[in-house]
């Protein structure tokens, strides 16, 4: 936040928590196809691929808007933005529930979409309120309305058993419109565009705000944020679908369990904010991504029947995963990519101070992006296929090739910081190996200066 308009510390807490309340609530509305689209999905005869399109619709939409609306927050202001954003889907959730054909969902479904744009807006908006050394931990908080997509899948079941999935598009509806009345009538204008009003100064142009998307560096964020935000998204959509189809559950039961996913996968953002700031991003992602790996591994398993030949004859077991085991990991995963994608955030600001609405709405657009594209992937592996865990082998290889990418372009910078590094043995410490004195003075040198740095600091060419 470079303004010198005077910000008061409950002014930022106001700001902060009503924008946090109504990113939920657009949550909540941007992921209602997770449950309502079960029924549809009966009503119509669906396959699992046209599911995975009717789920992911809204998604296309929330990400593809998402950079658009980045700009127009930095322009205009978020408040105006969001205000405006949040009234435009509600009125496409309402009509939603006048649908009747795969093709009028479709186009319900594009509206709707319109609620995940409010990302961008709020990211933009949030952060000029905050100083750079408190950037993670704010978004991480704001972050945490990824909550609504567990919201959906605790209510959205026992509203729909009692009275139709219709009237969850029209409840929905109604409390997106009061949130958006209340968003805007208890927050104000942020700093930087109050004192673009009073200097005159004009915000800066679209192709300036475009000019950093050049950067490899910023696609290879959204890469990160394709797997801790896309996949999550895409998981929150699936997992219903997957506990009533490959463990026979009820829809309600089956909500219920996918919120043990989303749960944590939300609220946890804030933790991981946290801990970018204090201990740095790099850091949190590795963690993210290594324990993402292993989950994902073992959730790739299917269940496998084998035939050894025994003593007495063939021996038959079989090896699959039970629901309770299988919610824990998916709890575990969740955790860790609520870390990520805190992580990925506390990037955008520190590196583009200027450009958060344009950097962050790539970045959010290409994350949500995967939370179209992926639920369409799975359902057209179950079809291809026939596995239920076919969804999870995918996320396998789409973790580990970002876990290879981010490794590499560390090490890169890493050796371009320190040249001296590149000429030394992995392990200079062990003096046994004939290493030179000034060699040894050159690594040295090089510890102290990365020692040196605040915990939390960032490597300046990250």
């Amino acid at each position: 936040m470079t303004t010198s308009t005077q910000v008061t510390e409950s002014q930022r807490k106001q700001v902060l928590s009503v924008s946090t309340i109504a990113f939920t609530a657009c949550f909540a509305v941007w992921t209602i196809f997770s449950i309502i689209g079960v029924q549809i999905q009966k009503d119509l005869g669906l396959t699992d691929t046209q599911f995975g399109i009717l789920v992911g619709t809204p998604i296309l939409t929330g990400s593809l808007s998402r950079l658009i609306l980045g700009i127009w927050a930095d322009q205009y202001g978020g408040r105006i933005v969001n205000f405006i954003l949040m009234l435009a889907a509600a009125a496409a959730t309402f009509m939603l529930s006048y649908a009747e054909t795969y093709t009028q969902f479709l186009i319900a479904a594009l509206g709707v979409g319109l609620a995940g744009g409010s990302f961008a807006v709020g990211i933009a908006y949030v952060s000029r309120w905050y100083p750079k050394e408190r950037q993670g931990t704010a978004l991480g908080i704001f972050g945490m309305g990824n909550v609504g997509s567990a919201v959906t899948k605790f209510i959205a079941p026992f509203v729909m058993v009692a009275f139709g999935w219709t009237m969850v598009a029209q409840a929905w509806a109604l409390a997106l419109v009061v949130m958006a009345v209340i968003f805007y009538a208890t927050t104000r204008d942020d700093p930087v565009l109050v004192e673009q009003r009073k200097t005159g100064r004009k915000p800066q142009s679209i192709a300036a705000q475009l000019a950093p998307l050049k950067h490899i560096q910023v696609w290879r964020f959204a890469l990160y944020y394709f797997f801790v935000f896309g996949a999550f998204v895409a998981l929150a959509l699936w997992l219903p679908r997957y506990y009533v189809g490959a463990y026979g559950l009820d829809i309600k039961t089956a909500g219920m369990l996918a919120a043990m996913y989303s749960l944590p996968a939300s609220v946890f953002r804030a933790v991981g904010g946290w801990m970018s700031d204090k201990y740095g991003a790099r850091t949190v992602m590795y963690w993210t991504f290594g324990v993402s790996i292993l989950c994902t591994f073992l959730l790739s398993y299917p269940s496998t029947q084998y035939v050894v030949s025994g003593i007495k004859g063939p021996i038959v077991f079989t090896l699959e995963m039970g629901f309770i085991p299988f919610t824990v990991l998916t709890f575990a995963l969740g955790f860790f990519m609520s870390l990520g994608k805190a992580a990925v955030y506390k990037h955008i600001p520190v590196y583009y101070p200027d450009n958060v609405g344009s950097v962050g709405g790539m970045v959010g657009m290409i994350g949500g992006l995967g939370g179209f594209v992926l639920p369409i992937a799975f359902g057209m592996l179950n079809d291809l296929t026939g596995v239920w865990t076919s969804c999870f082998m995918l996320l396998f290889l789409l973790v580990a090739g970002a876990m290879a990418w981010m490794h590499l372009a560390i090490r890169r910078m890493e050796r371009r910081a320190h040249p001296e590094l590149g000429n030394l043995p992995e392990l200079p410490e062990l003096q046994g190996l004939g290493l030179s004195a000034e060699d040894r003075r050159k690594v040295a040198a090089a510890l102290a200066r990365r020692t040196a740095a605040p915990a939390g600091a960032l490597a300046p060419a990250e």
